[in-house]
């Protein structure tokens, strides 16, 4: 939103002017951060039409990313320990932060503390941005009265959690970019030059290679069905969605990723590293064995590892340990189990968890690495390959062609 505003500056000369911001509030706030002494403010109005229209599309493309989040949690705690109120904290960093969709819940987290509501109750009012997990952490350590080393918790969390999450991903992200252009290419080679190409080299009356009659006829085939070809692609890609969005498929989904050989096994301890790691950091906060256990099942994203975690905290509150509890299922490593059955027998299950989770980090690293140098020179063969064997099936017969001339 645009607002104009008039004020005094340090010298007592009158200035206007206008500031964007989410809300009056939030455009009071930088208007004093420009050391001006406000006198007046308003909103302008604008119309409707394709202007708000633009306004709310351009807005769907500017989430709120994980990294905002875990800059977000490191400036919070580092204003926490310089002793700035929550209050102040929340509306400086609403007038600071670059994303309009972020200035928006922090505003409206400005609101509900002035309301006297608790920051983690706060907090909670936007799911979408703090998990169960974030505020859970917070609700500790505001019960515990601890709020500057819970915030540094989490900020070294999201920190590590970025950073693990952020490795594994980039990984794939130039195998994935280069398989896809190449299949991009071989279709319009196959749709586009191919049929030229095999015009000619028909009615020149020569025998063609076995090779190059197959690609003549692939080529032939995509020519002729392409339009089946992507309805089917469109087809399957809305069916693929919706099944994800059903219980079954979800679980179907994520049992097959985890089976898939070397992809499978990083995904597990990607997995593993969470659970460590979100358990750990909440237990070193003073929170119970039970609450980290069900805030780990609700913010994990594998319906495998969620069910196995729900199903190990009926048992603990059952009465049995954790580390009996979740030992039975073979997802869960054996050192995970005996480690935790370590650490609850020395009373320092927390600590244990913490060690689980850098085993599990390092082993992340390692895994994406192997990954890395398997990937590349498959990808290598395999384009080299398909590159290969078109051009040897279009370039022989042009040769023998010109040859025979």
């Amino acid at each position: 939103m645009l607002f104009t505003y008039k004020a005094i500056d340090k010298t007592n000369v009158q200035r206007e002017g206008t500031v964007e911001a989410a809300s009056v509030d939030a455009a009071i706030v930088a208007v004093q951060k420009r050391g001006y002494t406000l006198v007046s403010i308003d909103e302008v109005k604008t119309g409707g039409g394709l202007g708000n229209l633009l306004e709310v599309n351009l807005s769907f493309f500017k989430r709120i990313s994980n990294k905002e989040v875990v800059i977000l949690s490191r400036q919070i705690s580092t204003l926490f320990q310089a002793q700035v109120s929550p209050l102040r904290i929340f509306r400086l960093l609403s007038a600071e932060t670059e994303n309009p969709q972020l200035q928006i819940v922090l505003n409206e987290v400005v609101e509900d503390l002035q309301a006297g509501t608790s920051i983690s109750r706060a907090l909670s009012n936007h799911p979408e941005v703090f998990s169960s997990f974030y505020v859970n952490l917070v609700r500790s350590g505001e019960e515990s009265g601890s709020l500057e080393k819970s915030f540094d918790y989490l900020a070294d969390y999201l920190d590590r959690e970025y950073e693990v999450v952020s490795k594994a991903r980039n990984s794939l992200v130039y195998p994935a970019f280069v398989v896809s252009i190449f299949f991009v290419v071989m279709g319009l080679m196959l749709t586009l030059v191919i049929p030229s190409i095999a015009t000619i080299l028909t009615e020149s009356g020569q025998e063609l290679p076995i090779y190059t009659k197959i690609v003549i006829s692939i080529s032939d085939f995509f020519v002729q069905y392409i339009g089946v070809i992507l309805v089917l692609i469109a087809g399957a890609g809305a069916g693929y969605w919706r099944f994800s969005r059903t219980e079954v498929g979800r679980r179907t989904i994520d049992e097959f990723v985890i089976s898939i050989p070397y992809i499978g096994d990083l995904q597990q301890k990607l997995l593993l590293t969470r659970i460590c790691d979100n358990m750990a950091t909440m237990l070193s906060s003073g929170i119970s064995i039970v609450q980290a256990i069900e805030v780990t099942a609700d913010v994990v994203d594998n319906t495998v590892y969620k069910e196995i975690l729900e199903a190990t905290l009926a048992e603990v509150r059952g009465g049995r340990s954790f580390a009996d509890a979740i030992g039975e299922y073979r997802e869960i490593p054996g050192i995970l189990s005996q480690m935790a059955k370590v650490g609850e027998e020395t009373g320092s299950l927390s600590n244990i968890l913490t060690t689980l989770s850098r085993f599990y980090r390092r082993e992340v690293n390692t895994a994406v690495d192997t990954l890395i140098s398997l990937i590349e020179p498959a990808m290598i063969v395999f384009l080299g390959l398909g590159v290969g064997v078109l051009l040897a099936s279009v370039l022989m017969p042009i040769y023998n062609l010109t040859s025979a001339y």
